[in-house]
């Protein structure tokens, strides 16, 4: 259980560090074309999901790989699931139904992580 629990975090993790590099670090009409979300926001809104994404994503993994305070890896999970959440209800209320699968995805990983560490 240990191992799958930590390919989750790994693969989780990378997905968040990644995700959030890209929305904090790269222009929004950029991320405009892919993330059609990011029009409905502020820049600095965009930034503080990217930037709330890395710390997430570091969170699943350093936490549990240094042992110390391991309290934060599952709590970095409830906090990913809880984004995910926020996403679904976005886009669920902007009619983009097709984006809903990958949130919810995401989100149940997370789930999973935040049970299994807890």
């Amino acid at each position: 259980m240990n191992i799958f629990l930590w390919v989750l975090q790994i693969l989780l993790g990378v997905a968040f560090i990644g995700a959030g590099a890209m929305k904090s670090t790269q222009p929004v009409e950029k991320l405009a074309t892919n993330m059609t979300w990011v029009n409905r926001y502020s820049k600095s809104t965009v930034r503080f999901i990217g930037i709330v994404e890395i710390l997430g994503g570091l969170g699943l993994i350093l936490p549990w790989a240094t042992g110390i305070a391991t309290i934060l890896t599952p709590l970095a999970a409830v906090g990913l699931a809880l984004i995910m959440v926020l996403a679904i209800v976005d886009h669920a209320r902007a009619k983009e139904y097709p984006m809903i699968g990958f949130n919810v995805l995401l989100g149940a990983i997370a789930v999973v992580i935040a049970i299994g560490r807890f």
